[in-house]
C-alpha cells in the first residue's frame, strides 16, 4: 500500500504555520479512520491521505481566516489516488462503509442539487457534491468534499456493497491524467455547522471567496421584490434580442415556446431604439388595460416614453423610477453564454461559433431535462473564451448605462457541455468567470448579480470570487402532481424548502442563499412565505398583475418595502440532519436562524414527495401526506454561529412565542421543549426565542418578543437597552402589535417619548399598538419603566 503523503509546508504570509498537533485522520491497513474510529474499510492501496497544508497562494486570504484554518489544520486532510493508465475520466474507490448515517447533496439535474440520506456507501446518488458522516462514537461529524485538482473536477458516486466511488474528469479527451493528491478534502468537527465553515475556509484558495469576505452585500437583500418570470414567462420581453438560426438575422424570434424554442434561440444584437420605443408604448397600453384601475392607461408605467429625454431601455427604466419612487434595484436576466443557445455567429463583433454539445456520463444518470435535450439539438453559440471579458462588458455596460443595477445570470452549468474543443471544463470555466467578475466590478459595483442554474462545484470553486448571491433551490413550482396523486398543487412545495435549506449548508459558505420567488395567491403561499420570512435572504414575489395577497405581504415587509431580515441564512436543525423530512412519514422539518436579539425556529410538515432512485424523477408519496408530530427545543438554535448572538445561548430561561398558535410561553433551556403536531403542508412559525432578562431588585423577568403581526416579528428590533434599576429602552421598525413578556406590570410606557397606554395580563403578556413612524424611517422608540 502506498504510504500517506508527507506534510507539505510552503511559505505562508504573516507567519502562519501548519498545526503541529496530532492528525485526526489516518489511512492504514485499508482503513480510513478519524481519531481511531473507522470510517471506510477496504480502501484500495492506490488511495493516499495527505496532511493539510497552507500554500503560498493564500496571500489574499484575511488573517483571521488564515488563523482559523491553521488552528484546525490537524482536523483535515486530502485524499488522492493513482492509476496506471491516464484518462480524461477516472473512477476510483475510496473504500466502503455500512451502517453509518450520512446526509449528502447530489445533482439531480444539470442545474440543480438536493439532499439525500442513507447509511451505506451504496446509498449515495450519482454526482454527489459532498457527504456528511455521523460519528456518534465520538460525538463528531466528518465531511468528504470532492474538489477540483488542476484541470479535473470530481464528484462522488455509489458503488456496490457499500463502496464509495470518486470520479475525476477533465471534460476533454485531449486532457488526461493518472494521479491526484488533492482530489477530495476530509474534515472533522464536533459541530456540523462549524465543520462546513472550517472545511470551505480550508479550500478557499481554489479561487473563490467566503460569504463573510463579500461586503457589502447587494442592497436588494433588505428590500421586498418582484420577479417577472411566473408573472409573464416569455411574454415579458417585447423584443427579446434573440432568434433562431433559421430566422432573419436582424429580426427577433416570434412565438417562442416555453421549454422549447427558447432553449435553441441565440442572442443576436442589442435592441434597436425604434423597435424598443414602439414595443414599450404597446406594453404600457397592455398593462394599463390589465390593471383596469380606473386611472388613465399610462399611469402604471408613468408617461409615454416620448416625454422622456432618453430613448430605449434607458427611457423605460427612467419611467419606472419616475412612477415608483421607492423602487431600488432593477436586475435583467441573461444566460451565462448570452441566451440559452449562446450568441448567434456573425451577428455581433464577437467570435462566436456553434459548438456541438456533449453531455458527460455523470449527467446521463441524472433526471431527464427538456432544456438539456433542446440544447443538445441546437448546440451552443459559444463566444471564444479569449473574448469573455469583451462579451460581458458589451452586455453589461449597455445595461448599466440604461440604469440597470444588476443581472440574474442563468443557465450557468452549460459550459461543461462544450469542453472538448474549447479546453477542459475547469479552464473554460475560469475564463468565463474571470470575464464575468471583471464586468461585475466595473458595471455593477462588484455585487449586482444573482447566479442561478449553477449548482455544480465548478461554479462554487471557480466562479464565486465576486458573486455574492445565488439560488439554492430549484424553481418554485406551480404545477400539479402529474401522477394523479391527491396532493395536487401541494406535492412539490415542501420539496422546494428541503432543496433550499440543505443546499444552504454548503452554498451558504460562499454566497448568500436565495430561496427563490413565490406567488402570494398560490394555495401554498403562506407555507412559502413563512420559510422566506426567516431564510435570511431576499424575499420576492412573482405574482401576475392584480393577483396579490397584500395581507400576506404585510407579514413579510415593512411599509417602506424593507424586510426584517435575519442575521444568518436558515439551516436545518442539527438533530434533523440525518432524517428524511420528505417521505419517511414521521420527521418534522425544522430550520433555525438568528435575529439581533433572539433566535427563531420554523417547523414545517414537508412530507409527501421526494427523489426516486429507480425512475430518476421526483415522485409523490401520498401515504406520507399526513399529520406529523415533533418537538422543538431551545437547543435547536445554533446561537454561536454569530458572534453577536453567542451570549444569548447561555441563558437558562427563555420567553417563547408561537406565531401561528399565538401562545407565549416560558421555557427552561435544560428541560423544556414544545410538542406540536402539524397538518400536511402547514407550519408553526416561527417560534421566537428570547433570553429572559432580570430587572430590578424584585427580580422582574422581561423579554421583548417583537411585532406579532409579522412572521419574523423578532427581526423588528434595532436596539434593546436595559437599565436594571429602572426599565428597558427599545427601538423597533415597523407597525402593528408589539408584544413582550413581563412578569410585572410596568409603571409607565412611552412611545417616542410620549406616554401611551398598554395592556398587561397576569400571564406576562404585555402589548402595545405601534404606528408607522414616517418621519424616522419607520423606527419607533418604546420605553418601559418599572
Amino acid at each position: 500500500m502506498a504510504p500517506p503523503n508527507e506534510v507539505m509546508i510552503n511559505s505562508v504570509p504573516n507567519g502562519i504555520c501548519t498545526n503541529p498537533m496530532k492528525q485526526s485522520f489516518q489511512l492504514s491497513e485499508g482503513k480510513l479512520s478519524v481519531n481511531g474510529v473507522t470510517l471506510h474499510s477496504d480502501v484500495p492501496s492506490n488511495v493516499s491521505l495527505g496532511k493539510f497544508f497552507l500554500a503560498s497562494e493564500v496571500s489574499d486570504v484575511p488573517l483571521h481566516l488564515l488563523q482559523l484554518v491553521q488552528s484546525r489544520s490537524n482536523n483535515g486532510g486530502f485524499l488522492g489516488f493513482t492509476q496506471d493508465k491516464p484518462s480524461d475520466r477516472l473512477i476510483n474507490s475510496l473504500g466502503k462503509f455500512h451502517g453509518r448515517s450520512f446526509v449528502s447533496v447530489f445533482r439531480f439535474k444539470a442545474w440543480w442539487s438536493t439532499m439525500w440520506v442513507g447509511d451505506s456507501g451504496s446509498g449515495l446518488q450519482n454526482e454527489t457534491r459532498w457527504v456528511l458522516l455521523n460519528v456518534p462514537e465520538q460525538g463528531s461529524y466528518v465531511l468528504i468534499l470532492p474538489l477540483i485538482e488542476g484541470s479535473f473536477r470530481s464528484a462522488l458516486n455509489p458503488g456496490s456493497d457499500g463502496d464509495v466511488l470518486i470520479c475525476a474528469e477533465s471534460g476533454s479527451s485531449k486532457v488526461k491524467a493518472s494521479s491526484f493528491t488533492l482530489i477530495a478534502y476530509v474534515h472533522v468537527s464536533e459541530n456540523p455547522f462549524d465543520l462546513m465553515r472550517e472545511a470551505f475556509a480550508a479550500v478557499r484558495v481554489l479561487t473563490f471567496r467566503l460569504l463573510e469576505e463579500k461586503k457589502p452585500l447587494p442592497s436588494l437583500l433588505d428590500k421586498f421584490g418582484w420577479c417577472t418570470w411566473d408573472a409573464f414567462y416569455l411574454t415579458v420581453d417585447p423584443i427579446g434580442s434573440i432568434n433562431r438560426d433559421e430566422d432573419d438575422p436582424v429580426e427577433d424570434a416570434k412565438n417562442l415556446v416555453l421549454g422549447g424554442d427558447q432553449m435553441t434561440a441565440r442572442l443576436h444584437r442589442k435592441p434597436a431604439t425604434e423597435q424598443f420605443d414602439s414595443a414599450i408604448d404597446r406594453l404600457k397600453e397592455e398593462l394599463g388595460r390589465m390593471i383596469e384601475s380606473g386611472k388613465e392607461s399610462s399611469s402604471i408605467m408613468g408617461e409615454r416614453s416620448g416625454s422622456s429625454e432618453f430613448t430605449g431601455l434607458k427611457s423605460f427604466v427612467t419611467d419606472l423610477r419616475t412612477k415608483f419612487k421607492g423602487l431600488g434595484d432593477i436586475y435583467v436576466w441573461h444566460a451565462l453564454c448570452g441566451a440559452w443557445g449562446g450568441v448567434r455567429p456573425g451577428a455581433t463583433h464577437l467570435d462566436s461559433r456553434v459548438v456541438p454539445v456533449s453531455v458527460s456520463p455523470g449527467l446521463e444518470g441524472t433526471m431527464e431535462d427538456l432544456a438539456v435535450v433542446r440544447i443538445v439539438e441546437g448546440g451552443i453559440g459559444l463566444v471564444h473564451p479569449s473574448q469573455a471579458d469583451d462579451f460581458y462588458e458589451s452586455m453589461h455596460s449597455y445595461l448599466a448605462e440604461s440604469g440597470i443595477t444588476g443581472v440574474k445570470v442563468d443557465v450557468i452549468n452549460t459550459l461543461e457541455y462544450v469542453c472538448e474543443e474549447y479546453g477542459v471544463r475547469a479552464e473554460l470555466a475560469k475564463a468565463y468567470y474571470q470575464g464575468l467578475t471583471k464586468s461585475l466590478t466595473k458595471n455593477f459595483e462588484g455585487s449586482g448579480i444573482i447566479a442561478s442554474m449553477q449548482q455544480c462545484t465548478d461554479f462554487f470553486f471557480l466562479g464565486t470570487k465576486q458573486v455574492p448571491m445565488a439560488r439554492v433551490g430549484k424553481n418554485y413550482s406551480t404545477e400539479q402532481n402529474p401522477n394523479g396523486d391527491p396532493m395536487g398543487l401541494y406535492w412539490l412545495q415542501g420539496l422546494h424548502m428541503i432543496h433550499c435549506a440543505f443546499n444552504s449548508l454548503w452554498m451558504g459558505q460562499t454566497i448568500q442563499p436565495d430561496w427563490d420567488m413565490f406567488q402570494s395567491d398560490h394555495a401554498c403561499a403562506k407555507f412559502h412565505a413563512a420559510s422566506r420570512a426567516i431564510c435570511g435572504g431576499p424575499v420576492y414575489l412573482s405574482d401576475s398583475l392584480g393577483r396579490h395577497d397584500f395581507d400576506l405581504v404585510r407579514k413579510l415587509a415593512f411599509p417602506d418595502g424593507t424586510i426584517p431580515r435575519c442575521l444568518h441564512f436558515a439551516l436545518p436543525t442539527r438533530h434533523g440532519l440525518f432524517s428524511n423530512p420528505l417521505f419517511d412519514g414521521r420527521t418534522l422539518f425544522k430550520i433555525w436562524n438568528l435575529n439581533k436579539f433572539g433566535g427563531v425556529v420554523g417547523a414545517f410538515n414537508c412530507q409527501g414527495a421526494g427523489w426516486n432512485e429507480q425512475t430518476r424523477t421526483f415522485r409523490g408519496h401520498s401515504q406520507c401526506y399526513k399529520p406529523v408530530s415533533g418537538s422543538i427545543h431551545i437547543r435547536d438554535i445554533e446561537w454561536d454561529q454569530k458572534e453577536e448572538t453567542a451570549e444569548m445561548g447561555a441563558s437558562e430561561e427563555y420567553a417563547v412565542y408561537l406565531n401561528q398558535a399565538e401562545e407565549l410561553l416560558l421555557l427552561s433551556k435544560k428541560w423544556d421543549s414544545i410538542d406540536i403536531t402539524l397538518q400536511p403542508s402547514s407550519f408553526e412559525i416561527l417560534i421566537t426565542f428570547l433570553p429572559i432578562k432580570i430587572l430590578g431588585r424584585p427580580g422582574i423577568k422581561f423579554a421583548p418578543i417583537g411585532l406579532t403581526n409579522m412572521f419574523n416579528g423578532g427581526g423588528a428590533f434595532r436596539e434593546v437597552e436595559y437599565d436594571e434599576a429602572a426599565g428597558v429602552r427599545m427601538k423597533t421598525k415597523g407597525c402593528g402589535k408589539f408584544l413582550a413578556y413581563s412578569s410585572a406590570r410596568p409603571k409607565t410606557g412611552r412611545l417616542n417619548g410620549i406616554e401611551v397606554g398598554f395592556e398587561w395580563s397576569g400571564d406576562g403578556k404585555l402589548t402595545m399598538d405601534v404606528p408607522w413612524n414616517e418621519d424616522d424611517g419607520g423606527i419607533c422608540g418604546i420605553d418601559l419603566a418599572f
